[in-house]
């Protein structure tokens, strides 16, 4: 049987992804200059698949006959990827959609152990798969943090 805890993480894994396509979308309508065409792109191919993280989180917690949180539960997190002032700098969102990875990442690390500690191999599998997809993220934008550092 899933434990409380898997459920909550699953829970918060899913608020993460929906706030995560909310500033990406937004960042890449923000965000201007030659130098962040290449950002804006990725920002939006990761969109489809972070909603897609999102909806087999929520199918998940439908299996566990436990329901995806709504807007009225939802709480805001991603404080250093919210659209700078500044629409130039690409730099502050490279940072931002960093953080929002590393978090995503602890907390997939965070749900692999709690399910394999409630022997649910299903919410594990899912966990490490998602984990991949996040860990493909940041490989990216660390190099994007590269290419600025060197300009």
């Amino acid at each position: 049987m899933t434990s409380d805890r898997v459920i909550d993480l699953l829970k918060r894994a899913y608020s993460d992804e929906i706030e995560t396509v909310m500033n990406y979308q937004t960042n890449a309508i923000v965000l201007d200059g030659i130098h962040a065409e290449e950002v804006k792109a990725s920002l939006q191919a990761d969109i489809q698949e972070e909603l897609g993280h999102a909806e087999q989180i929520g199918q998940r917690l439908k299996q566990l006959e436990a329901r995806p949180p709504g807007s009225m539960a939802f709480e805001a997190h991603q404080d250093s990827l919210q659209p700078p002032e500044d629409s130039t700098d690409v730099l502050a969102v490279i940072e931002g959609v960093l953080d929002a990875e590393s978090d995503a990442i602890e907390t997939y690390h965070d749900l692999i152990d709690a399910a394999e500690d409630a022997d649910d191999p299903l919410t594990e599998d899912l966990a490490v798969t998602l984990l991949a997809d996040e860990e493909a993220h940041r490989t990216e934008f660390r190099g994007f943090r590269k290419e600025y550092a060197d300009d």
